[in-house]
């Protein structure tokens, strides 16, 4: 589990590809500090195993079907890629809970300057969308963000200098490609209603009164 609260940018140093998936070692300096094999990160909003480490870098290994509904299957060696390690329940919440389970690929349709911000309006499959709400939470290549505005086949975010600064979507452009995973509180709301949906009435309300008259209680 994660926050969306990028800890730095790494780059792609090596790029290892094999019928059984790939493996990638990414250069980084902040999450090395107590990284160990095993543990998880969070590259590019993926959550993705540890399965060794160096004193300047570590390595992952990603599936076939990974690289495939994520925009992994698309970096290259020099690639920069967002990275967080795993949260400590003992530590503020920055941004919201982000499991690291990429819902889809989304397209930045549009890019514009306004004042110190900077607004993308991100192009979405309906199965995002549906969990999109204005003022709500979603991760964005591993980014916990607020949306702005939620349309027909797009949503609409702003960030702020600093996030611009220290993650990758500063550098993002038109019709660029990033990983999103809608908020998980969404999800859990849709699956209670459906559940409920298919659990029979409640029984009418009883009135005691009239049940202690007869001598039923």
């Amino acid at each position: 589990m994660f926050t969306g609260i990028v800890e730095e940018i790494g780059a792609i140093t090596t790029l290892d590809k094999t019928l059984a998936g790939t493996r990638v070692t990414i250069l980084a300096s902040t999450v090395m500090g107590d990284l160990k094999i095993g543990d998880s990160v969070s590259v590019n909003g993926t959550c993705l195993t540890v399965v060794s480490r160096s004193e300047r870098d570590f390595s992952v290994e990603m599936s076939p079907e990974t690289l495939s509904v994520t925009t992994l299957g698309s970096m290259a060696v020099g690639t920069p890629v967002n990275l967080e390690r795993a949260m400590k329940l003992n530590e503020r919440i920055g941004g919201h809970l982000v499991a690291g389970h990429v819902d889809g690929v989304g397209v930045i349709r549009s890019r514009r300057q306004e004042g110190n911000m900077i607004i993308f309006v991100i192009e979405a499959a309906p199965a995002i969308l549906r969990y999109c709400v204005g003022k709500g939470s979603i991760t964005v290549d591993g980014i916990s963000l607020t949306i702005n505005e939620v349309g027909d086949h797009s949503f609409s975010i702003a960030i702020i200098p600093h996030t611009a600064k220290v993650t990758t979507l500063g550098l993002k452009q038109v019709n660029d490609s990033v990983n999103l995973e809608s908020d998980l509180i969404g999800k859990y709301v849709e699956r209670l209603l459906q559940d409920r949906s298919q659990v029979p009435k409640a029984s009418p309300i009883i009135d005691k009164d009239y049940l202690q008259k007869r001598g039923l209680i």
